[in-house]
């Protein structure tokens, strides 16, 4: 097969199952129908794939149209491997609760370090931590 540019080198992967990820951190599943110049797609059966931690749960969508410049990554979905996943499927429901867990300890932490700024502390981040120790193991 010839080489073809840009998104006319997609015409070949529609009617295959395709992972998107979206600029918003958004997980979609689906059949890839249409593509357009501007990557534009057009997913059926689609569903959203929503992971916290080692769990994922799937809220079907249905017809799903994505704007080009919304998508990060664009795979096909080896369909023998799609089962051999390390991610425990759970119900929606259950999944949701996580997540609202999960952000609301992110905006506790966001808190507790807003208001030790306010006092005047600081609590290092673990990458410059990671820095510190370095930088002194190589110098002292």
């Amino acid at each position: 097969m010839n080489y073809m540019p840009g998104t006319a080198s997609l015409i070949e992967d529609i009617d295959k199952k395709h992972l998107v990820l979206l600029r918003d951190g958004r997980t979609l599943i689906g059949f890839l129908r249409s593509i357009d110049q501007f990557a534009n797609l057009e997913l059926h059966q689609t569903v959203e794939r929503i992971h916290v931690g080692k769990k994922s749960g799937d809220t079907p969508r249905g017809i799903f149209v994505v704007r080009g410049e919304n998508v990060v990554l664009l795979g096909e979905i080896d369909l023998e491997k799609e089962s051999d996943t390390p991610l425990q499927q759970v119900s929606i429901k259950e999944i949701l609760e996580q997540r609202v867990e999960q952000q609301t300890k992110l905006e506790n932490e966001k808190l507790k370090v807003q208001a030790l700024k306010d006092q005047g502390l600081s609590i290092p981040r673990a990458d410059t931590l990671f820095f510190f120790f370095f930088f002194f193991n190589i110098f002292y």
